[in-house]
């Protein structure tokens, strides 16, 4: 399910990279694109190893690929909010989803580490 649910997510982030350059180019400010940017960015990342980590070894690394996707999500879905217009105290939860990237990424590394 993380494979399909990565999948899915890698594939918003190509559109929503899409949308944001020639739908919403002219219209964020500095920094509401540069929101954009990162959370197209972070997500496309994230849901790629995510992606690869579930498909190849989900018993291994399942559990990673899903705290590394649900924190990609949730900090990417904050900074697009905030990008178009939504409350700045969003921001506050972003750093939450930062917090689930990073634990994924140490999952990982603690997976690694025990073969």
């Amino acid at each position: 399910m993380i494979t399909v649910l990565g999948a899915i997510a890698g594939f918003l982030s190509v559109a929503f990279g899409a949308f944001g350059a020639h739908a919403l180019g002219y219209t964020l400010t500095e920094k509401a694109a540069g929101w954009w940017e990162t959370a197209t960015l972070y997500l496309l990342i994230h849901a790629a190893l995510a992606t690869a980590l579930s498909a190849q070894n989900s018993d291994k690394f399942g559990g990673a690929a899903a705290v590394l996707l649900a924190g990609a999500v949730l900090f990417a879905a904050t900074l697009y909010a905030m990008s178009l217009g939504a409350p700045r105290w969003l921001g506050a939860i972003t750093p939450i989803g930062g917090l689930g990237m990073l634990a994924g990424w140490a999952m990982i590394a603690w997976a690694a580490f025990k073969t």
